[in-house]
C-alpha cells in the first residue's frame, strides 16, 4: 500500500480479488504505518518514510520462502511501488509487478511491470514518470483528469477508470502467465 492508501481501498482491493480469480492462491497484504507528517515535496521526509516503511515490509515478509511459489505478482500503490520494486530487486524475487501511481524513485528498481498514473497526480512529476517508464519499457497507462488515487470529482468516471485499470491489469497478468 501507500501512506494512507490501505489494501482495502479500490485499486488494491479489486486487483487482489482479480489476482485470486486468475489463480493466485495466496495473498499477503502488507500494513505499515508512518507518522512523520506531510512528506510531499520534502526529499528528506520522503527518504525517512521509505526507510521506515521498507523496514516494516522487510519484517512482514521475512518468513516468506519465495522459491516455494511458481508465479509471484506484486501489487503496489504510491510509495509502495518503490518498496515493492526495491524489495524484489534486493531479494531477487522473480515477480511481475503492477504499479498503481508509481513515484519517480520506483524506476530505480522496477522491472517486468506495468504502471498506471493520473495526469493530475500531485505526488508525482507525472511527465517525468511517464518518460522514465517509457525509457525503461514499462508500459504506462494514463488518465487525464485523475489524481493520485486515479480518481476525479466524477464518481461515474472513477468507476470507468477503475474498470479500465482492472481490465488492463487482468490482460497483463494473463499475458505474463502465458509466457
Amino acid at each position: 500500500p501507500g501512506i494512507g492508501y490501505h489494501c482495502d481501498k479500490p485499486l488494491l482491493y479489486y486487483s487482489r480479488k482479480l489476482a485470486a480469480e486468475l489463480g493466485y492462491e495466496t495473498a499477503i497484504p502488507l500494513q505499515y504505518t508512518f507518522s512523520g507528517g506531510n512528506i510531499r515535496g520534502n526529499a528528506a521526509k520522503m527518504q525517512e518514510a521509505f526507510d521506515s516503511l521498507y523496514e516494516q515490509a522487510e519484517t512482514s515478509l521475512s518468513t516468506i520462502d519465495w522459491s516455494s511459489y511458481d508465479d509471484i505478482l506484486f501489487l503496489s500503490k504510491s510509495v509502495g511501488t518503490i518498496i515493492s520494486s526495491a524489495y524484489a530487486k534486493k531479494h531477487s524475487v522473480p515477480c511481475h509487478q503492477i504499479l498503481y501511481t508509481p513515484l519517480e524513485q520506483t524506476y530505480l528498481f522496477a522491472t517486468d511491470s506495468i504502471a498506471f498514473i493520473g495526469k493530475k497526480d500531485p505526488w508525482s512529476d507525472v511527465e517525468k514518470v511517464i518518460l522514465t517508464s517509457r525509457k525503461l519499457t514499462v508500459p504506462i497507462y494514463t488518465y487525464d483528469d485523475a489524481n493520485h488515487s486515479l480518481e476525479t470529482p466524477d464518481t461515474m468516471q472513477n468507476l470507468e477508470i477503475l474498470k479500465d485499470v482492472m481490465k488492463i491489469s487482468k490482460e497483463s497478468i494473463l499475458t505474463w502467465r502465458n509466457k
